[in-house]
Formats: C-alpha cells, structure tokens, sequence
C-alpha cells in the first residue's frame, strides 16, 4: 500500500515557513511504522490548523494515482483550533465509524475517560482510505500497530470491489 500523510499543526507550519528544520515525532514514528511492515510512504506534508488548507491538501492526494491510504495526524481533538475532522469529514463518501470507537476503545485502557476528546475519523473517499489520528505519538502508534496497518489491506480490497484471497 502507498500512504501519504498530513501533519495537520500550525506550530509546525510555522516553523516551516519560517526555514526551520522540522522533525516531528508522530509523524517520523507513523513513517517508520508504515515502512516496517512493508508499505510505501509517497508523500508527508504540513498544513496549518486551517480548514481550507488541510482540505485543499487532501483532496491533492485524493487526485494522485500513487496514493492508497491518506493519514492526518493531529487535529482531532475538540480546542478550537482542532478543525482537520471539519476539514475532512466533508469530503468522506463513506464512513468506517468503527475505527473511531475502536480507537476510543484501545485508549480508554491506556488514558481512561481521557479518550472522550478524540474524535478520531476514518472513511472512504475517491477509492482512497482516510485516516484521522490523534497527534501524540502513543495514539499514533496504536491506531496504527492495533488497527490500520492490520486492516488497511484487507479494507482497499472491499473498497476496490476485489476478492480477498
């Protein structure tokens, strides 16, 4: 599978434009987790907390053949300034609510009732499949471990209309 990924932060951003050197630990770690089982990252980007703008990003990649699987990272939380689940939401053709309530399910073991502020998405959209995480590195490390990088494949498969083998 080939993902490419979002880093939905304005701090981040900023740096950026600024000419900073920016290495952020979620996405460094959804990167070398993705790798690790055997798939392709084609691209990583940084938007500010901007509705348009992380729109604009995702419906790019939803127009690039060489992509599969679209992750945000962060954003996904309910601050003001949380807005990628606005952004996203949208433009979903199909909901997968399970992943969120699977999400909220594995982080209620590790942070309690703590998992309430997440509303983590996932959906379909243009035949690619759409992954809004949490920005800290644990939840992107369980979303990913625990849930996408064990189902993402066997998902394209019903969402391309093609047999499992």
């Amino acid at each position: 599978m080939r993902f490419a990924m979002i880093l939905c932060s304005t701090s981040r951003y900023k740096a950026l434009q600024s000419g900073k050197s920016i290495r952020d630990e979620s996405m460094s770690l959804a990167e070398k987790l993705v790798k690790k089982v055997g798939h392709d990252v084609v691209g990583s980007e940084i938007a500010p907390d901007d509705v348009k703008i992380i729109r604009q990003h995702v419906q790019q990649l939803l127009g690039r053949e060489d992509v599969d699987v679209i992750l945000t990272i962060g954003g996904t939380g309910i601050a003001p300034s949380d807005v990628t689940i606005e952004a996203v939401s949208p433009i979903l053709e199909k909901i997968m609510p399970g992943f969120g309530e699977l999400m909220r399910m594995l982080s209620y073991e590790a942070i309690g009732p703590a998992t309430i502020l997440s509303r983590s998405v996932a959906g379909v959209a243009r035949g690619k499949l759409i992954f809004c995480l949490p920005g800290s590195p644990e939840a992107v490390r369980l979303a990913l471990e625990e849930i996408v990088l064990r189902e993402c494949l066997h998902a394209m498969l019903h969402v391309r209309e093609r047999k499992i083998p």
